[in-house]
């Protein structure tokens, strides 16, 4: 399966700009071959925690009618999306929610982030499930950012017949994940790692791009590079 890692700056608070820029890239990661896209941690409105806690209109639902371009995207090029925001929980608090749109434009799974980080945890409900989906037979594992951190979240990922790990991340250039985090996780586990990552300043920083893919025995096999917007594909079947 050829999957698709994607890195932009968001554009902070505008959920619309977003939205139209994930639908267009996944229209041309499709058009390309790639049947899954994954987005960086709250692609949706940019990581703005701050801005999420005072703008309740920036929350989204699953089944949002904001997202509507991702899902026509989606069922124009038959490829799913894995697009990551705040959206409403039961809890009350949002989610760092991942929600999988389908190649048909319904709803495959949704993952809430389960470890949260500094000012994530004032903003935000922890998830309590691990989040998994299925494509073209392929079984696949959801992880935000500082999930990462955590390797017995990719140990039960293998354990459960996973054989692709999603990283949707907030990432600058200096952070150590790139060395001692994914590629780790994939050679330990035996999992092919996709991450999508960010472009641009944050609340957090700047992201330093660096999409890409990390092989089974822990080798990078694919990378967007540090600053230019984009995707890149990895084959992991």
């Amino acid at each position: 399966m050829i999957v698709a890692a994607t890195q932009f700056a968001p554009v902070a608070g505008d959920i619309d700009a977003n939205v139209r820029t994930l639908a267009g890239l996944v229209r041309a990661a499709g058009a390309e071959g790639a049947r899954l896209v994954v987005f960086a941690e709250l692609s949706l409105t940019g990581y703005e925690p701050s801005l999420i806690r005072a703008t309740p209109e920036l929350v989204l639902a699953e089944d949002d009618p904001r997202l509507d371009p991702v899902r026509e995207a989606c069922r124009a090029t038959g490829a799913a999306a894995v697009v990551n925001g705040p959206v409403r929980t039961a809890a009350g608090r949002p989610g760092v929610t991942s929600l999988v749109i389908g190649p048909d434009g319904g709803l495959l799974t949704r993952y809430d982030k389960r470890h949260l980080y500094g000012v994530e945890a004032e903003v935000f409900a922890p998830g309590t499930a691990d989040g998994r989906f299925a494509l073209d037979g392929l079984r696949f594992a959801l992880a935000t950012c500082y999930d990462n951190r955590f390797p017995e979240l990719a140990e039960r990922a293998a354990a459960d017949g996973c054989a692709v790990y999603l990283a949707s991340s907030v990432l600058a250039a200096d952070n150590d994940s790139f060395e001692r985090v994914y590629p780790v996780r994939a050679r330990d586990f035996g999992l092919y790692v996709v991450l999508g990552n960010v472009l641009g300043p944050n609340e957090d920083g700047v992201g330093g791009g660096m999409a890409g893919a990390w092989g089974p025995d822990g080798g990078r096999i694919a990378d967007a590079g540090p600053d230019k917007p984009g995707f890149v594909l990895a084959d992991v079947g």
